[in-house]
């Protein structure tokens, strides 16, 4: 058994929900949209299903060269709303993309575990099934955290870290956050458009549409002009799997094992992310990274400051040329 990753005990047990990577309103969850159907890039783009540690993983690459691992916010969530966003990094390299176990295509039983435990050696597994004795990882919010999960328990696999809207590496750092968030989501104009497509979609029998509004509208707290929410490919959140996550984590607090961890990384972190920017300057602290503050730029780097955002991991990520 490897060291735990929080400097408390496990015991402690997750007591509030906790939101982050756009996870929306958590009593709605189910009646989010459908993941997108499967689309073509435009690039070489490859999908399969891999039996890992016994369950089943979607996988879909996308580009040719060098590859870079792809960790999805949630947890609980799929891959999907990634993109196309990140695919903008496909043009000279492999992004290999997977949904993790309990969320999206990789559905798991209620009696299979779902705690951060699995899905760090489900990595480990897949690294080997690739072939690839150093992983290059690019992880946004929760899956920048599940990158960090994965460099302290396996610090001689990983080549680099690209940490996107990295969720906060201790427990203690999510009050503010939350208040932040549940402050942005109960702002006038918000409230103002929920009413608004309440009574329109409703009025209309337009049930879909419904749907896709309020998706919208839950996640608009995340974006620095809450208006650029509807650019966000529509997913879903598993609950179990977000909440067994946390709760597996117990009082976490990483900043003692990350000040040892000796891997290249980069940070990006928009200016006004809900996530306080003060909790990912003691990252890249602890780390000896660069941060990159993205003005006018929420926790959605990818949409709302998409030159920046390709512009920094494209250099820093392995490359073709």
């Amino acid at each position: 058994m490897r060291s735990r990753p929080a400097s408390t005990p496990r015991s402690g047990r997750w007591r509030t929900p906790w939101r982050c990577c756009c996870d929306g309103q958590r009593s709605t969850v189910d009646s989010q949209p459908e993941p997108p159907p499967l689309t073509a890039s435009g690039l070489d783009e490859r999908t399969t299903e891999r039996i890992v540690r016994g369950v089943t993983l979607f996988e879909r690459r996308v580009g040719d060269g060098p590859p870079t691992v792809v960790l999805h916010g949630g947890p609980g969530a799929h891959h999907d709303y990634l993109r196309p966003g990140f695919d903008r990094l496909a043009r000279r390299r492999t992004l290999i993309h997977y949904d993790q176990r309990g969320g999206g295509r990789s559905p798991v039983s209620r009696e299979t575990p779902v705690g951060w435990r699995e899905h760090v050696e489900d990595l480990e597994a897949l690294r080997g099934l690739w072939g690839v004795e150093r992983l290059a990882v690019a992880g946004y919010s929760w899956g920048a955290l599940l990158a960090l999960l994965y460099a302290l328990e396996h610090p001689d696999r990983v080549d680099r870290l690209g940490l996107v809207s990295p969720a906060p590496v201790w427990l203690g750092a999510r009050a503010e956050f939350e208040r932040r968030l549940a402050k942005r989501n109960a702002a006038p104009e918000v409230e103002a458009a929920r009413r608004e497509a309440r009574e329109r979609n409703l009025g209309d029998g337009n049930v879909e549409e419904y749907r896709r509004r309020m998706f919208e509208l839950s996640v608009a707290g995340y974006f620095h002009d809450w208006r650029r929410a509807r650019e966000l490919t529509p997913f879903r959140i598993t609950g179990r799997t977000q909440q067994e996550v946390w709760e597996s984590l117990g009082d976490f607090d990483l900043r003692p094992r990350l000040a040892g961890l000796a891997v290249p990384a980069v940070i990006l972190h928009g200016e006004d992310d809900p996530i306080p920017m003060e909790t990912t300057e003691a990252l890249a602290r602890i780390l000896r990274a660069p941060l990159h503050r993205l003005p006018a730029c929420g926790h959605v780097p990818y949409i709302e400051a998409p030159e920046a955002f390709t512009a920094i991991l494209d250099e820093f990520l392995p490359r073709e040329g």
